[in-house]
């Protein structure tokens, strides 16, 4: 007999059943998938290469509770993400930075210019209805075109001007030199793999797992 059923063994599942699982209480999680950990699943291949199935999760959070909780069932790998793309011939860094803009112009802007510089090149938009319009309104068509347009549409499949702002307003464009594509204080990776934090997450006595299962 069981007091819950949670449907889904990603983080709000699993997170819940350990939880709950804590305050005695008896959970059936269940899970379509034939593994724990939902979109956060990976494994390692024949070659003992850490794999994420589902695309790359990075961890990174504003929180410490939230830190210090999961830590309970991992070890940390401190990792900052930083990205380059490849632009005109030259590997700048993604998110838009002081960098960026001084590499692709060829310039020996300071932060104070620089805001100056992609002023003259935005065009302002209103309402901003779309993604295309945020890009727009903050760093005009030249740069919009350079590392937003195509990429948006490889990742999406839509034209921004298809996709509602919300999508790329959540990428930064910085005037300093802060490479990195996360600014949160806790940047990490699960030691071991986000598979085995999950695995301990839900190893609590009280908990039954049921896979490939639909509820």
């Amino acid at each position: 007999m069981y007091d819950f059923l949670i449907v889904g063994c990603g983080f709000s599942g699993a997170v819940l059943a350990e939880r709950l699982a804590n305050e005695g209480k008896k959970i059936l999680i269940v899970d379509k998938r034939p593994h724990i950990a939902g979109n956060a699943f990976d494994f390692y291949n024949e070659d003992g290469i850490l794999i994420h199935k589902y695309g790359p999760h990075i961890f990174h959070t504003n929180s410490e509770d939230v830190f210090k909780y999961l830590g309970k069932f991992t070890e940390w790998r401190p990792y900052e993400h930083r990205v380059l793309g490849s632009v005109d011939g030259l590997l700048v860094p993604i998110p838009i930075n002081l960098t960026t803009i001084n590499e692709l112009y060829g310039k020996n802007l300071t932060s104070d210019e620089v805001t100056d510089f992609l002023a003259s090149k935005a065009e302002k938009r209103s309402p901003i209805l779309t993604s295309e319009d945020v890009v727009l309104n903050v760093v005009g068509k030249e740069l919009y075109e350079k590392f937003f347009k195509g990429y948006t549409k490889k990742q999406w499949d839509l034209d921004p001007s298809e996709l509602d702002a919300s999508v790329t307003a959540r990428v930064p464009t910085r005037t300093n030199k802060d490479d990195r594509y996360f600014t949160d204080t806790f940047q990490a990776m699960p030691k071991n793999g986000y598979t085995e934090m999950f695995k301990k997450m839900l190893s609590h006595k009280n908990i039954s797992i049921m896979l490939q299962t639909d509820y």
